[in-house]
């Protein structure tokens, strides 16, 4: 029979252990190894924590101030021509050759293009905001040089997704100051951004929207040029030709009398292979020909209409002016015909002014 253990309770009350002695001044308690490479590990982690968190700081102010450039339109880049876009916008320039594109591409050729396009992308590709003139200057010289720096072009990249109103606003805004679009060009974009923007109720509030930044009676001239527009129903073939105080006097004329919308579009119609000059030939003869009547029927004014004729004398010679209804004639010994056309325009501009003005 095995003896129980007997089990002893110690009590460690009355033991005195002796405190420990002091760690000499100067003297560091030691580590050991594992407690110093826990310890490095913590303080490289915690580096690397900050640099990582300078690094996202630096890039979140780098994304927003790229977004700010972009949504300002600043963010530029040499992009493909075959990449651009000339859909979603209507320009405002009518078929045809731009009788200034070979001076914009002999400045292109010696010394660049010094105002980049603006585009938006859309996918793989960029949709042209402003800069037909120029994109279409790029591509002549590609094509006639097959030279690569005419291969990609400078473009100003907007955000995606501004709305109508604001796109064409940037493309009039550039126009408004560029010399040479007439107020039928002015009027053929009211119209095509009317069909384009469901929220544009009447021409006359597309006007006031894309014109906003132009003078009252500018805007109220390309109102009148837009019934001449819709009045004719297309049958204007040169817009861009026809003279303010012509287009002006035909809608007063359409006004004044109640089919003769209709007699105008016949009488473009007579004259099918018609120039620019004809078209103005066949404005002045509605002017001229067609009075109507309260009831609706036409009467041919007399044969003999009144006019006046005086004579001026200049410099270089003589000038004699003839003017009847609807029609100025001057005979001047001058060769007119070698004085650059925008002179003239804005020359005749000017004269017709002054007659409104008096």
């Amino acid at each position: 029979m095995s003896k129980k253990k007997r089990v002893f309770d110690i009590n460690f009350d009355d033991v005195e252990i002796d405190p420990p002695a002091d760690v000499p001044a100067g003297t560091e308690a030691r580590r050991g190894p594992m407690a110093s490479a826990i310890s490095e590990n913590a303080e490289a982690l915690a580096s690397r924590q900050s640099a990582e968190a300078a690094i996202r700081a630096e890039n979140d102010a780098l994304a927003h101030e790229h977004v700010r450039l972009k949504r300002a339109g600043l963010i530029t880049d040499m992009i493909p021509l075959e990449r651009v876009l000339t859909g979603k916008l209507t320009r405002d320039r009518v078929p045809g050759r731009d009788p200034e594109i070979e001076e914009l591409k002999n400045s292109i050729r010696e010394i660049g293009l010094s105002n980049p396009i603006r585009v938006e992308p859309v996918g793989d590709d960029y949709e042209l905001i402003q800069g037909f003139r120029r994109v279409t200057a790029y591509r002549e010289l590609f094509e006639e040089t097959g030279d690569d720096r005419f291969a990609r072009i400078p473009a100003g990249i907007n955000a995606r997704g501004e709305d109508m109103l604001r796109l064409y606003r940037r493309m009039v805004d550039e126009n408004m100051v560029r010399r040479g679009v007439s107020f039928g060009e002015m009027a053929q974009l009211a119209l095509n951004y009317h069909l384009q923007d469901p929220n544009v109720q009447t021409y006359d509030e597309a006007v006031e929207l894309l014109y906003a930044s132009a003078a009252r009676q500018k805007r109220n001239y390309i109102k009148h040029f837009v019934r001449l527009l819709v009045a004719a129903d297309g049958a204007l073939k040169f817009i861009d030709a026809i003279p303010r105080a012509t287009g002006l006097s035909v809608v007063k004329k359409l006004d004044e009398h109640p089919g003769g919308a209709k007699l105008l579009r016949e009488m473009l119609a007579e004259e099918e292979g018609r120039t620019a000059e004809d078209e103005q030939a066949v404005l002045s003869a509605f002017l001229a020909r067609v009075v109507r009547t309260a009831k609706g029927k036409v009467r041919r004014p007399p044969a003999r209409q009144a006019k006046t004729t005086f004579r001026l004398n200049r410099p270089e010679g003589e000038a004699k002016c003839t003017v009847a209804d609807g029609r100025v004639e001057l005979k001047l010994e001058r060769d007119f015909s070698g004085v650059e056309r925008k002179r003239l325009e804005a020359a005749v501009d000017a004269f017709l002014t002054a007659l409104d003005e008096g």
